[in-house]
């Protein structure tokens, strides 16, 4: 079974968010349980590639490296929290600075878990073309950090797999494994015990299509996301949520058609709309209901950049639907309604 991994979202204070909650809030009938209504997104302006722990009673979310265009500079590694999933606050960044034993890049698509009795943060470094991206571990006691930085676990080079970034740690039955991959086809590989090494072979569960791999286990079937297209150009981005799914962690993981995702684009469930543009690079989270919820970036079309170059790429939140056993996300777009919350326990 899976542990503890990823997933997002996020709020700027409630002035500064787009998706600001509504007052509406609901309790179950034991008054344990409560839901806020909100309008996506529900944090701005930034939290991209978004990943996603429970801790502490709190949830906390972990974003790019980016700048946020207030005049603070880079975020490395932006962390807000929130006690409903719905209003979150910025608590500061899981890095004092960039990791040292990579000459550049920035600090991309992080993936938070709790394994090991410690919060690990696997990340990407890279920057836009570059030749031998790479992909670290930091640890911290606490989900605020300080993550102590554990240097780098491979890089494209030596692990033989171009791009590689876009890391997710899964434990399936106890044993470790990192997820990974970028156009170049994703790719798993068994860590050691204390998740800080590589061993044995990789294997490859999805083809060239896909980037930002994320999976989880439901009722004993392993669900695949992974996202395709541009994540990054604006209004124009064509970034899109597709899966698969596997009776094995290992694969072969297949579309809705039966096709291996060696060979296939998998199946779509989320794709840009006329209000928000290339949605992706998604984490999945369960309500104390048992809702699940799917939390990625997406492009608002009124408001797609941050001065003159970076995309803005604020958090989304929609529930998943299971029909016959797949994932639908509202009618395939970004949800744009108001809409009712998670559920979540306040004991």
């Amino acid at each position: 079974m899976k542990q503890s991994v990823a997933v997002v979202l996020s709020i700027f204070g409630l002035l500064a968010a787009g998706g600001i909650a509504t007052a509406c809030s609901l309790s179950g009938d034991d008054g344990t349980m409560q839901s806020e209504s909100f309008i996506n997104p529900v944090f701005e302006p930034v939290l991209a590639d978004p990943s996603v722990i429970e801790a502490n009673g709190m949830f906390y979310a972990y974003g790019t490296e980016d700048d946020w265009g207030d005049g603070e500079g880079n975020r490395l590694v932006p962390i807000v929290k929130s006690d409903d999933l719905v209003n979150w606050e910025y608590t500061g960044e899981a890095f004092g600075e960039s990791p040292q034993w990579k000459e550049e890049g920035g600090i991309w698509a992080p993936d938070i878990a709790y394994y090991q009795d410690r919060y690990y943060l696997y990340y990407s470094v890279s920057t836009w073309g570059d030749a031998n991206p790479a992909i670290g571990v930091a640890v911290a006691d606490d989900p605020e950090g300080p993550f102590e930085d554990q240097g780098k676990l491979f890089d494209s080079e030596e692990i033989g797999v171009p791009n590689s970034i876009d890391p997710q740690l899964f434990v399936d039955d106890g044993t470790p494994y990192l997820f990974w991959g970028s156009w170049y086809g994703i790719w798993g590989i068994e860590l050691t015990e204390d998740g800080l090494d590589y061993t044995g072979d990789k294997f490859e569960i999805a083809g060239t299509d896909f980037e930002a791999p994320y999976i989880i286990e439901r009722d004993g079937e392993y669900i695949f996301f992974g996202s395709k297209g541009s994540c990054c150009e604006g209004q124009w981005s064509e970034y899109r949520v597709a899966v698969g799914k596997a009776d094995n962690v290992k694969g072969p993981y297949v579309d809705q058609n039966g096709t291996d995702l060696l060979h296939s684009s998998g199946t779509v469930i989320l794709s840009g709309s006329d209000a928000f543009a290339g949605p992706g690079h998604n984490a999945i989270l369960t309500d104390d209901e048992g809702q699940d919820w799917i939390l990625y970036h997406a492009v608002d079309q009124d408001e797609p950049w941050i001065g003159s170059g970076t995309t803005r790429r604020p958090l989304m939140l929609d529930p998943i639907d299971w029909d016959n056993d797949w994932p639908e996300v509202n009618d395939g777009k970004p949800g744009e309604a108001e809409q009712e919350g998670p559920f979540i326990r306040n004991d």
